[in-house]
């Protein structure tokens, strides 16, 4: 999930060089949704993966 969210974050750098500026901002905010969900999914498994097994 992470690679998704910088493959998006690197298609807004390249949009907004270009001057396409809607795409830019459209690029930016899936980037920075997947990588939220991408941090939620992280703390959640650390979380997860310290439990002392029974």
């Amino acid at each position: 999930m992470l690679s998704w969210a910088l493959l998006f974050l690197v298609i807004a750098i390249i949009a907004g060089v270009f001057g396409f500026l809607g795409i830019a901002s459209a690029a930016a905010g899936i980037a920075k949704i997947l990588f939220v969900i991408f941090l939620i999914l992280f703390v959640i498994t650390l979380i997860m993966g310290r439990r002392p097994s029974a």
